[in-house]
């Protein structure tokens, strides 16, 4: 999928972020409880090293509880990582996380000093919301569109934590082939930059095989078909995406199919499992490995040259030459 992935204002962002790093003493990571993987800048795990990590999961009302609660095993089984859920109709929980940065930095709560935590996370992941919340006020710019927040600020929140705020920072090269589907398919990232269609094909795929009866109810299917372009025409009948000539209009089922799993109109859904992920890390590990064994194969083959042989005798004859007129070199030297 062709996608404007990396603005320069973002590798500007992730400069920011790792040179005030150092000042802080703990990390909050926000992410989309739908996509907890794929809203995970692997960025930020390569610069945080062992400092402590709190990865909220946001948009809680819209995922799968069940899946979520196996997200949160999953990520709390690395070090120093703790994991909370909120969303924007809850803020009681949110506050919650005051408490945890407490905890989890109790000495430096016992001290003088005020605690700085610093809160990351992509685009449209409702960040701002959050800081809104946690500091009881409007301070930070919120919108339904990504990239919102511009510049790193401070924002003291009272009771000893002072806050540093980043924009939303992606990263510049996905490895996982399924994750820009998914960020796309939860609205991470602008509708201007990727097409409905080829999203709304993955969408489909997945949402038939993962949540079957709800799909099928939702669009008032007879039966639920097979395949995902066999579901897009069938959903295009039902709510009247036809163009001229009774054609299906594809893109507009898409646009439908899209903006009501961004909305939570499909209910909560989740668009990845620690198995899914477990599973797409081995392919992508064999992907790597297959391409390092092609490198080194195209190297060899470059290295050797494609010669025919023909070629190739009259190259080992030529050689032989040079060796036997560099021998008598030497002997004549002596």
């Amino acid at each position: 999928m062709a996608l404007q992935w990396f603005p320069g204002h973002m590798h500007k962002a992730l400069k920011e972020i790792k040179e005030s790093l150092g000042q802080v003493d703990i990390l909050i990571e926000v992410l989309d409880a739908r996509i907890p993987y794929s809203s995970e800048n692997p960025e930020i795990a390569k610069i945080r090293g062992d400092k402590p990590c709190i990865k909220i999961l946001n948009k809680y009302d819209l995922a799968d509880p069940a899946i979520t609660a196996d997200w949160q095993a999953y990520l709390e089984s690395e070090r120093n990582v703790k994991t909370i859920t909120t969303s924007s109709d809850n803020p009681a929980n949110s506050k919650q996380i005051i408490n945890l940065i407490r905890q989890i930095c109790a000495q430096k709560d016992a001290s003088a000093k005020h605690i700085h935590a610093m809160i990351t996370g992509i685009p449209n992941v409702g960040k701002s919301t959050l800081i809104n919340i946690l500091a009881e006020r409007t301070i930070a710019k919120t919108g339904n569109e990504p990239a919102v927040t511009k510049s790193q600020q401070r924002i003291n929140l009272g009771s000893g934590i002072v806050l540093f705020d980043t924009p939303g920072v992606l990263w510049p090269k996905l490895e996982n082939p399924h994750s820009i589907y998914r960020l796309a398919s939860s609205g991470a990232v602008k509708n201007t930059a990727m097409e409905y269609d080829d999203v709304g094909f993955f969408a489909a795929d997945y949402l038939i095989k993962a949540y079957p009866s709800r799909m099928q109810e939702r669009y008032k299917l007879d039966e639920l078909p097979a395949s995902e372009i066999e579901f897009l025409e069938s959903a295009a009948r039902k709510r009247g995406a036809i163009m001229a000539g009774g054609r299906v209009n594809l893109h507009k089922i898409c646009e439908v199919l899209l903006n009501e799993l961004q909305s939570g109109k499909l209910g909560r859904v989740s668009l990845e499992t620690p198995a899914m992920l477990e599973k797409e890390k081995l392919e992508m590990a064999e992907m790597a490995a297959a391409k390092v064994a092609a490198k080194a194969k195209r190297k060899q083959k470059f290295k050797e040259g494609s010669l025919t042989p023909d070629k190739k005798d009259r190259k080992e004859k030529r050689n032989e030459k040079r060796e036997a007129q560099s021998q008598r070199m030497k002997k004549r030297r002596n």
